[in-house]
């Protein structure tokens, strides 16, 4: 495998690792909300949500840029970005993700537009639980759907080095 490939993988695999981090932070959380009914702790939780998506589309610009050298532009980038890396490149990458993990990741991009958008004490408990409860399988499907495109740059990485 190259020097690029290989750094791109060891930064994608400690983004996933930050965000598992992330991923117990928001559950912890929620449940600190839930058993002392004190919505204080919903302001981390969404926090860590955003910051949960954040991570995901740092992992997606690191592919987009160094392996299909096209990072999209303009005022829905950020859909863009995730259309793009679930979409097969055909003689260049696979489909790094699945339309399942994207139709979830959608909701956590759309829930940090509105974190950025709107004072947190708007923010609706349901919904700030409704994202919790689905954000631990949506982390494991991210997890691996990655690994196994990370499994496919290594592959791609020695087969041309052969």
């Amino acid at each position: 495998m190259k020097g690029d490939e290989r750094v791109l993988v060891a930064r994608v695999r400690e983004e996933l690792k930050e965000l598992e981090d992330i991923v117990s932070r928001a559950e912890r959380l929620m449940a600190k909300a839930r058993e002392r009914g004190d919505e204080d702790y919903l302001d981390g939780v969404a926090l860590n949500l955003q910051s949960f998506y954040t991570g995901v589309e740092r992992i997606f610009e690191s592919i987009a840029r160094d392996i299909d050298t096209s990072i999209p532009s303009g005022p829905e980038w950020h859909r863009d970005l995730l259309l793009q890396l679930s979409t097969e490149l055909p003689g260049t990458r696979p489909a790094m993700i699945g339309r399942s993990l994207r139709n979830c990741l959608d909701e956590f991009r759309g829930f940090r537009h509105v974190v950025r958008n709107v004072y947190t004490f708007n923010l609706i408990p349901s919904r700030l639980q409704e994202l919790v409860s689905v954000l631990r399988p949506c982390y494991q499907s991210l997890v691996d759907d990655v690994e196994a495109f990370c499994d496919f740059l290594v592959q791609l990485g020695e087969d041309c080095s052969s």
